[in-house]
């Protein structure tokens, strides 16, 4: 997570030179348009369709891991700088990126609206290629600007640190779903239901209901016509640190699976399992609201290999109660794209709490 740390620094230390008006009232603005994972970038087309472009591509369009079919993680539109650009740059998230080593016209027109200070800055300090900016030309829009001296200093930092960029992004996404879910109707009662039986917290959206309660388990479930939502939440007792290790999971998650998730609870012999013979599952450590946790993406099936989707889970430890919990939710959507379904899950699963956090003092 350093390398996180040092990229969110380097964020707030370039707001001076980019951010000199954000402490102007921003509610004349209008609202940022477009849906979650929208994307404008903006650089010049030359660029675009040179090495840097490549670059960028493979940054804001990578497929999203852990999901059935290809999947980019933001849907990225590209724009030419122009004057007549208004409207595209109130989108939820904007992109500049500019080299000060190109003399086209767009890489003239972007160069034109920094400061002489920041170019100055850019030139003199290698290690200075990013900054973002909040509610720039609308409410609710996060800015990022991607620059360089030359065009082949800019590339090395955007190999040195693209996961941090799609990070920066994701987070961004899930703030605005947690601000919509928190301020939506929530399932009080299976908040209350949670906190009362289990000592851990969890915010589920109208829609979920219970669908069972063991001794070590707990499944909600959302069923609309045409997808399946779920959340499950699974405990034992913590002993050590190797219950955290990627195939431990996986073999907690399939002794899960086959316990407790069906395809048809008339069919008791039907249960879900971790795709392995045709995926992989994507793991990594990572911190969930300042716990150390593990994080699992990849595909479920049932074992008649009837049904299938994709998940996301993370490990988590409560060390007050001597539990580990694994907190999970997937879901079933046939023909239908599972990035956004995924990232909403995604939001409620980071909605949990363990009982140490639920102690502390707000």
């Amino acid at each position: 997570m350093k390398h996180m740390n040092n990229f969110c620094i380097l964020a707030l230390l370039a707001l001076a030179l980019f951010a000199c008006s954000d402490k102007k009232d921003k509610s004349y603005l209008p609202r940022s348009s477009g849906k979650p994972g929208d994307m404008v970038i903006i650089m010049d087309s030359t660029q675009w369709h040179g090495p840097l472009g490549k670059e960028i591509k493979g940054i804001f369009r990578a497929s999203v891991p852990g999901l059935p079919q290809d999947e980019p993680m933001f849907q990225v539109a590209f724009v030419h700088p122009a004057n007549s650009i208004k409207l595209l740059t109130q989108v939820r998230n904007l992109v500049y990126v500019f080299t000060l080593d190109k003399t086209t016209s767009g890489s003239k027109l972007l160069q034109k609206n920094i400061t002489p200070e920041t170019t100055t800055k850019i030139l003199s300090d290698s290690s200075f290629y990013l900054s973002t900016k909040k509610d720039e030309f609308s409410r609710g829009q996060e800015v990022m600007y991607l620059f360089g001296a030359t065009e082949e200093q800019l590339i090395h930092h955007l190999q040195q640190n693209r996961q941090n960029i799609i990070d920066y992004f994701n987070v961004i996404e899930r703030k605005r779903l947690t601000a919509n879910l928190m301020s939506s109707k929530s399932s009080k009662g299976l908040t209350a239901f949670l906190a009362t039986e289990n000592q851990c917290e969890l915010h589920l959206p109208i829609g979920f209901t219970l669908a069972d309660k063991q001794h070590d388990f707990i499944w909600f479930r959302q069923i609309d016509a045409d997808m399946d939502k779920d959340i499950f939440i699974s405990w034992k007792p913590y002993t050590s640190e190797y219950q955290l290790l990627p195939d431990s999971l996986i073999t907690w998650r399939n002794e899960i699976a086959k316990q407790y998730l069906y395809e048809d609870p008339e069919r008791p012999e039907t249960y879900l399992v971790t795709e392995q013979e045709n995926a992989r599952v994507n793991a990594r450590q990572m911190l969930l609201n300042k716990n150390f946790a593990m994080e699992l993406r990849g595909l479920w099936r049932t074992n008649i290999k009837s049904m299938g989707g994709p998940f996301v889970g993370y490990a988590i430890i409560d060390q007050p109660r001597g539990l580990i919990y694994y907190i999970e939710g997937f879901t079933y959507a046939p023909g239908r794209n599972k990035r956004e379904i995924i990232r909403e899950l995604e939001t409620i699963l980071w909605s949990f709490r363990t009982s140490a956090e639920i102690s502390k003092p707000k």
